[in-house]
Parts: C-alpha cells; sequence; structure tokens
C-alpha cells in the first residue's frame, strides 16, 4: 500500500446538483501520510444497474417499498451557505431524526443550520420528489454527538434533529441494532445521486428521490487484521486518535468481478499478513441488488432485520490498483462505503429522544416527593 499515489474519501457529498435548490453538502481536506501516500478526504444509492427514474431505464429492484420508506425522510437544511440535502431516519418516540453529524455541523463547536426541514412521504410513487410531494416536519434541535471532530471519518459521525411536531401517522419509526456488524448483510437507503449507469461509470441524475438496495459489511478499520492504529498512518491525521475511527465500518461496491473485489485486493496488500482468500474480506457481493451510497445519502440508515444498523457517512477509494473501475471517487465498482454503527452510540441515540410520558410523570412524582419531604422539614 506505501506505492500506491492516491487515497481518496467522500462523505456527505460527491456530487453538487440541485434539486429544487438544494445541493448535497461537501466538505473536503487533504494530505500525505508518513509513508508518502498523498490523500484527499471528502464529507458525501447507486446500484449495480441504473437507478435513473423508474419509469425511464431506472431498474425497479432499487425502489422504495412502503411503509417502510415513509419512516426514511429527506432533510433539506438552510445554511448560510445555501441549501443542503441529507438523508435520516424517525426514531421510537416519533419526534426525532436520526442522521450524521456532518450533515448539521462542522464540528461540535460550530454553527447548526439555520433551519431544517425533514421531509416525509408514505408513497407509492417511487420516483416521486419528495420535497415536492412530501410532507414537511420543521427541526428544533440538534443533538450532535459530544466526542464528534468534523473530521470526514470518524465514528462519532452522528446526529439527532428532534422535530417541532412528532411525524405523520403514516411514517413507521424504528429501532436500533446492538450487535457487532462485520460480515453481517444489510439493506441501505438514502435521497442520493442516482447513475444512469449504475456502477459503472457514468452520469449523476440527481438527488431527493429515494432508493434502497443492499450489501454486507466486510470490516471496520479498528479490525485486528490491520494492526492497531494502522489507518491513522495512512490518513496521516494527528489531530485523530486511533479510537476515532476503529468502529468505522466498510462495505465495498462489487460487481462480481475479483479484479473489483476491493476488501479482498486491500486485504492482500503486503503491509498484512492476512491469508488470501480470507471470507471476511473477499466475496464477489450480493447480485443485482448491491449498492453503494452518493452524495445526499449521508445520515441514512441500513437496516438489519428492520432496525436500524448503522447511518451512512463517507465513501472512499484506493484508486485503480485495488480495484475502483476509473480511479475517481464516483460511488463506481470497487470504491467503499463507509458507515458510522448504532450499536455503540445506543446511550447517546437514546439520551436524544423526546422521554416517554411515563418519563414526565414519573419525573413529576420525583418533584412532588422532595418538596412535600421539604414541606414536612419546614413546619417541623
Amino acid at each position: 500500500m506505501k506505492t500506491f499515489l492516491r487515497t481518496a474519501v467522500a462523505a456527505a457529498a460527491l456530487f453538487s446538483l440541485t434539486v429544487s435548490g438544494a445541493q448535497t453538502l461537501e466538505r473536503t481536506v487533504s494530505g500525505v501520510s508518513a509513508s508518502g501516500v498523498r490523500w484527499q478526504a471528502q464529507s458525501m444509492l447507486v446500484g449495480v444497474t441504473s437507478t435513473a427514474t423508474i419509469a425511464g431505464s431506472g431498474n425497479a429492484i432499487y425502489q422504495p417499498t412502503y411503509p417502510t420508506g415513509g419512516g426514511v425522510v429527506a432533510l433539506i437544511m438552510n445554511f448560510p451557505s445555501g441549501s443542503f440535502i441529507c438523508s435520516g431516519t424517525l426514531m421510537s418516540d416519533r419526534q426525532s431524526i436520526l442522521t450524521a453529524a456532518h450533515c448539521v455541523t462542522d464540528g461540535p463547536t460550530l454553527a447548526t443550520p439555520i433551519s431544517t426541514a425533514a421531509w416525509f412521504y408514505g408513497g407509492p410513487d417511487g420516483d416521486t420528489t419528495v420535497n415536492v410531494s412530501g410532507t414537511p416536519v420543521a427541526a428544533t434541535q440538534y443533538f450532535v454527538h459530544p466526542s464528534y471532530t468534523g473530521q470526514v471519518i470518524d465514528h462519532n459521525d452522528i446526529a439527532v434533529i428532534r422535530l417541532a411536531a412528532p411525524a405523520p401517522a403514516f411514517a413507521p419509526s424504528f429501532g436500533l441494532y446492538t450487535q457487532d456488524l462485520t460480515g453481517k448483510d444489510f439493506n441501505v437507503w438514502g435521497y442520493g445521486a442516482r447513475s444512469n449507469a449504475g456502477g459503472s461509470v457514468g452520469a449523476n441524475l440527481g438527488t431527493g428521490r429515494l432508493r434502497q438496495g443492499d450489501n454486507r459489511y466486510d470490516f471496520r478499520l479498528g479490525d485486528s487484521d490491520f494492526g492497531v492504529g494502522y489507518w491513522n498512518g495512512v490518513f496521516d491525521n494527528p489531530a485523530l486518535p486511533a479510537a476515532q475511527i476503529a468502529f468505522s465500518y466498510l462495505s465495498d461496491f462489487d460487481n462480481g468481478l475479483a479484479a473489483n473485489d476491493a476488501s479482498c485486493r486491500l486485504a492482500a496488500d503486503t503491509d498484512f499478513s492476512i491469508p488470501a482468500g480470507t471470507a471476511k474480506f473477499c466475496n464477489l457481493g450480493v447480485g443485482a441488488r448491491e449498492v453503494a451510497i452518493a452524495g445526499g445519502d449521508s445520515g441514512g440508515p441500513s437496516f438489519i432485520n428492520g432496525l436500524v444498523s448503522s447511518v451512512n457517512s463517507y465513501g472512499l477509494s484506493f484508486g485503480t490498483a485495488y480495484g475502483d473501475v476509473d480511479n475517481a471517487l464516483n460511488s463506481t465498482f470497487g470504491e467503499f462505503s463507509g458507515y458510522v454503527p448504532t450499536y455503540i452510540h445506543n446511550g447517546f441515540i437514546n439520551a436524544a429522544l423526546v422521554p416517554e410520558p411515563g418519563t414526565y410523570l414519573m419525573m413529576a412524582l420525583g418533584l412532588f416527593g422532595v418538596g412535600a419531604v421539604a414541606r414536612r422539614r419546614k413546619a417541623a
């Protein structure tokens, strides 16, 4: 790996095309690793075949299904610099949206959007532009993970948005997956960029229409097979401790060809001593429903058994030497998608949700009890 020339990472946005004035959010950082590797990081669903409009050349297997799709929202955020789009998921309190931290802030101490609307749509038209046909609910509060650094690769890239009112009745809410993700299949959703050619090199047809597909979590950056802290040496970011990226999970975008099996080719690098063909890293994908995330999908959910297992965070390419079909970061075959797992953040997420009515009642009874004791003491 010390011989490759470029590492590229993207998370909130890969493209800057507009959808009713909304753009995908971009954030870029670059550097040179200790071993001389040049890399570029950028905050950013595209399927094996086209994810264009179903009425056109698009493949219907990526069309959202309902009612599930009604609980996956498009987030239209207004910053001083413009309007941007991300994706999110309705949580169990029906008034909170789980998304990526980089969608709502540059870091824990920097500005949040001027305003945000969560757009809900209950179907059945999978080709609708959500912020035209959907139902908007305004946001009132933002809860960003306190350890989020603002870096592109950060397994604390997670946030909860509190809405001004409960979600529409048609929208389902979701619970959280609580187990390790390595090697597990998942279903991923988002309102991001759509391709007219799928994983092959094609054109971006814009954001704002919900799509979904499948993949597999291949490994996490803290996997012991790589060696402790190895990836910090590659990304050369002393401000980001190894523990801050250890639980960042990756899935590669397979097309059924070993030449583009990015995870397998990466594991075969001489920097590691991973046996050739190790099942954890080497597989040729899940077939026609295989997808990767793209600009605007950030913050969207992945599901295992109907529970949210991760939040879409970034995209990653190591170039053609490691399987990318065109040596550019554009959601094509041979690239990686990066995810923030929910199981390490259950405490943060649950603490940000609207308390159940019974919780308020218990708090009120507790305060009443304290007040009664105080009054008795004063009387005595």
